[in-house]
């Protein structure tokens, strides 16, 4: 499976707990000046990849919701000019609540956009100031009401449980103000403090782990309650809402990246070689380069141990697992060092590791003890 991510650079502010290469906007979005830059970049990728199809577009952030429909409408006419785009692919734009014009929605559906991933975080005015996002509750709900007003049947919800001073109670208000809106997907996950962010440097009081741990347990129940099952770490879908875009990177699926700092992953057809690369990641070195091979600011052909632990760090999010024929044919490797790295996870009873392999309840909870332990010495 191919995919295509496509990054927008800009906010109108930087979050404090946010780790991704976003940049804050100073005046106008220079939206025909980075399409056009988008579309170049995007020609430079095309001999690695033609014959094949792509599956699912995602455009993130950032904030992606910042370009008018006109410029989406043109990213998209693009894409499809370049690449044999399957007809009905999924196409998920990233969008704030805070950085929105009224009948917005309704052109990016026009425009081709057939999924909408809106990042909420919290419906508790407070605690979104005190996470310095830039919308409130009111505009949380008209979001979610306009986007379904403009036809989008495939709505996904952000929101992070665990945020500095946050109770149980509350953390679980939220989440049922979002299941009372019935999205057909939710990204419910921890807020975690990462590196070279405002709030790394200045950290706030977090609840502590048994605290998290109450908070997972009834917001899981609760979700399974309201019908959503739990298919990735942090995913939860009704039936047939899942993100298969997502669902690609999980799997250890091919996709290309565009964009400043987007980073893509390629299978080389002849030889087997994957290849990871990254773009400029500063908005305007990116548009000073998108046509010329000084785009790529690094790029890694990846070795057997990188490939083996890559997929497991991946497919050990699916709540389902993988099977030792899928590790073959997305790796292109034996099963011999696949068996060799679960054999210590499993004597501690993290794994599971017959027909499916996956995590046992005791290594879903704790995860990161379990990719640890995959780690070569």
């Amino acid at each position: 499976m191919l995919s295509l991510y496509v990054h927008i650079p800009w906010c109108l502010r930087k979050c404090p707990y946010c780790d991704f290469n976003s940049h804050e906007l100073r005046g106008e979005i220079p939206a025909d000046t980075y399409v056009a830059a988008l579309l170049a970049d995007l020609e430079q990728e095309l001999p690695a990849v033609w014959g094949r199809t792509v599956e699912t577009v995602f455009i993130g952030g950032g904030t992606p919701s910042l370009l008018p429909a006109e410029a989406v409408d043109r990213l998209l006419s693009g894409i499809r000019s370049r690449l044999s785009l399957r007809p009905d692919a999924e196409i998920t734009l990233e969008a704030n609540p805070g950085a929105l014009e009224r009948g917005r929605f309704a052109e990016y559906r026009a425009a081709g956009v057939s999924r909408l991933s809106i990042g909420v975080q919290s419906f508790d005015d407070a605690q979104l100031a005190r996470i310095g996002r830039i919308h409130d509750r009111g505009q949380a709900l008209q979001a979610v009401d306009e986007a379904r007003a403009a036809g989008f049947e495939r709505i996904n919800l952000d929101l992070m449980f665990g945020q500095p001073g946050q109770t149980q109670n509350a953390a679980l208000a939220d989440l049922d103000t979002a299941l009372a809106l019935q999205p057909g997907h939710l990204s419910w996950y921890q807020f975690t403090l990462e590196p070279n962010t405002w709030f790394h440097r200045h950290p706030p009081a977090l609840p502590g782990d048994d605290l998290i741990a109450a908070i997972q347990d009834a917001g899981q129940a609760r979700l399974a309650e309201a019908g959503y099952a739990r298919y990735e770490v942090s995913a939860w879908a009704r039936p047939g809402h899942g993100c298969q875009h997502n669902l690609n990177y999980w799997r250890f699926g091919d996709y290309l990246g565009i964009g400043a700092g987007a980073h893509g992953k390629l299978t080389d057809a002849a030889s087997g070689q994957i290849r990871r690369y990254a773009k400029q990641r500063h908005p305007r070195r990116y548009l000073q380069t998108a046509a010329t091979p000084q785009r790529i600011a690094s790029e890694q052909i990846l070795g057997e141990t990188d490939i083996l632990f890559e997929y497991l760090l991946n497919a050990l999010r699916l709540e389902s697992g993988f099977r030792r024929e899928d590790f073959r044919a997305a790796t292109g490797l034996p099963v011999e060092p696949l068996e060799s790295a679960l054999q210590r996870p499993a004597e501690k009873g993290l794994l599971e590791t017959g027909e499916w392999i996956r995590p046992t309840p005791r290594g879903r909870r704790f995860l990161d003890d379990l990719l640890a332990d995959l780690l070569p010495d």
